[in-house]
């Protein structure tokens, strides 16, 4: 039984670390640029966020050369800041926006950077399955350009853009 459970543990744990279909990571990553502060402007919901508000994401580097993780976000219902910790490195090669992320111990699920504006790093559309979607940009607030360009990509990849919740960043 104990040989059962470890593999369909890990059968689930490499199943999280494939791409949702249709979905590319970005070529010519570079985590350099990426590092810093990003405000969350969009999401599908999921639990980890639930009701959070002015969420943020600010990544940089371990000493082992993982990307540390510092989410932050505030809960207007509890009226306090909520953050959590984490980090991910990369699945692959290290110019491929595809890297795994984790918050609770030894498992990891997708971090797929799937459109990013190479030019300037501003922006960046984030998905790690079909049940979750994020936009991110460097500013509180973006474009309604910017907006609907996030919108029309996450349709024609099969999300479903009407769950989405744009963040209240203030």
């Amino acid at each position: 039984m104990k040989s059962l459970t470890i593999i369909v543990l890990s059968l689930l744990l490499s199943a999280c670390a494939g791409l949702p279909e249709g979905i590319t990571p970005v070529s010519d990553f570079e985590l350099d640029r990426y590092l810093g502060k990003w405000y969350e402007i969009a999401r599908l919901d999921h639990r980890f966020e639930r009701g959070l508000e002015q969420v943020t994401a600010t990544y940089s580097m371990n000493e082992d050369g993982s990307v540390n993780i510092a989410n932050g976000g505030f809960s207007p219902k509890e009226n306090e800041w909520r953050d959590a910790e984490g980090r991910a490195r990369f699945l692959g090669s290290s110019d491929i926006g595809h890297l795994e992320v984790s918050f609770f111990g030894p498992f990891y699920a997708n971090y797929i950077v799937f459109e990013l504006d190479k030019e300037d790093y501003q922006y960046a559309f984030v998905t790690g399955n079909k049940n979750t979607l994020w936009l991110l940009s460097r500013a509180p607030h973006i474009s309604d350009e910017l907006k609907d360009q996030f919108l029309n990509t996450a349709q024609v990849f099969g999300y479903k853009t009407e769950g989405l919740i744009f963040v209240d960043q203030k």
